[in-house]
C-alpha cells in the first residue's frame, strides 16, 4: 500500500471512532439510483459506513424515474414549482417505483455488498404518518400567475414513529425507507423524499444527515466553482438568506437546513451523489467534497 493510501486512512480514524454507534440518515435522489454503475459504487461506501459501526438509514425519492414510467404508460404529469400533482395513476405509478422497483434495487446492491439491509416504506409499522395536503394558493413560478392548486395525492407529514427503525438499527440491520406515507383511513401519499429524511433525522437525533444531490454542495453563484461554499454555520446561512445572497433553488433548501439543526441533527451535507468516493470524502476527512452545515 503506497504513502497517500496510508495517510487517508490515519486521516479517517478519528473520524471513524468518533461516528461509531451514532446514526447517519442518508438520503439518495432518483437520478442517483437509476445509473447501476452509480448505485453500486455508492452502495460500496454506504457498507463500508455500516461496517465500521455507524448506522445508517437510507430515504430515498425516485421522481426521475417515476416521470419517465408516466411518458412510457402516457400519463400526463404536472408539477409546479418543483411539485408534482398526484392524480389517482400517479400514485399508482409511485408505488410501483418508490416501493418497488428502486427499492429493491438498492437492496439487492446492499446484499452484493454483505449487508443485511430491510426495505420499507413510510407506510410500514406507521413510520411516516401523513396528511393529505390541502389545496393552497400559490404563485407558479413558471407564469407568475396566481393559481388555486390541489397537489393530489400529496401528503405532509404529522409525525414519525421510529420504533421499527430503532428495532431494525438495534439489531445491526440498515433500513431502506421509500417515500410514502399514509394516514390513519389508511390512504396513501406521496411524499417529498427530503422532508421524509430531515423528519426521521430528528426523530432518530442524528448525527448527521447527508443529501446525496445533483449538485456537490452550495454556490453562492450557480455554476461558479469558486464560490462554493465548503463550510457554513446556521447563523452564517441565515446571513446568506438575510443579505439577499441565496437565490433560486438555495433559498428553500437553506430554510429547511437551519431549522432542521436547531431540531437537534448535528450537521447537515450536500454532496453530488453521482461523485465517486463523495460519501467517504465528506464523511472521513478534513476537507470533504460538499457543503457541510453545522448546528
Amino acid at each position: 500500500m503506497n504513502q497517500p493510501r496510508l495517510d487517508l486512512l490515519r486521516e479517517a480514524l478519528p473520524y471513524i471512532q468518533r461516528f461509531k454507534g451514532k446514526t447517519f440518515v442518508v438520503k439518495l435522489s432518483g437520478k442517483v439510483t437509476e445509473d447501476t454503475a452509480v448505485l453500486a459504487s455508492l452502495v460500496e461506501e454506504l457498507a463500508l459506513l455500516h461496517q465500521v459501526g455507524i448506522r445508517v438509514c437510507v430515504v430515498h425519492g425516485g421522481g426521475k424515474q417515476l416521470t419517465e414510467l408516466a411518458e412510457q404508460l402516457g400519463v400526463a404529469q404536472t408539477i409546479i414549482n418543483g411539485r408534482r400533482v398526484t392524480d389517482d395513476a400517479t400514485l399508482d405509478m409511485a408505488k410501483m417505483i418508490f416501493a418497488g422497483k428502486i427499492n429493491t434495487d438498492i437492496l439487492a446492491a446492499l446484499r452484493m455488498r454483505g449487508i443485511h439491509a430491510v426495505g420499507l416504506s413510510g407506510v410500514d409499522g406507521n413510520i411516516v404518518h401523513a396528511e393529505r395536503r390541502p389545496p393552497k394558493e400559490i404563485v407558479n413560478q413558471a407564469t407568475g400567475a396566481r393559481e388555486h392548486v390541489d397537489f393530489g395525492h400529496v401528503g405532509d407529514i404529522i409525525e414519525i414513529d421510529d420504533r421499527l427503525l430503532h428495532v431494525l438499527l438495534d439489531q445491526d440491520y440498515l433500513p431502506v425507507v421509500s417515500s410514502l406515507g399514509a394516514d390513519s383511513e389508511g390512504r396513501v401519499f406521496n411524499i417529498n423524499a427530503d422532508t421524509i429524511a430531515a423528519e426521521i433525522a430528528v426523530r432518530l437525533a442524528a448525527e448527521k444527515l447527508i443529501l446525496l444531490s445533483d449538485v456537490d454542495g452550495i454556490y453562492l453563484r450557480a455554476g461558479d466553482e469558486t464560490t462554493k461554499l465548503s463550510r457554513l454555520s446556521v447563523a452564517e446561512a441565515e446571513a446568506l438568506l438575510r443579505d439577499g445572497v441565496a437565490t433560486g433553488g438555495m433559498i428553500p433548501k437553506l430554510q429547511s437546513i437551519i431549522e432542521l439543526l436547531r431540531r437537534g441533527v448535528r450537521t447537515a451535507h450536500i454532496i453530488k451523489g453521482s461523485q465517486r468516493n463523495a460519501l467517504l470524502s465528506e464523511v472521513f476527512t478534513d476537507e470533504g467534497t460538499g457543503t457541510m452545515i453545522a448546528a
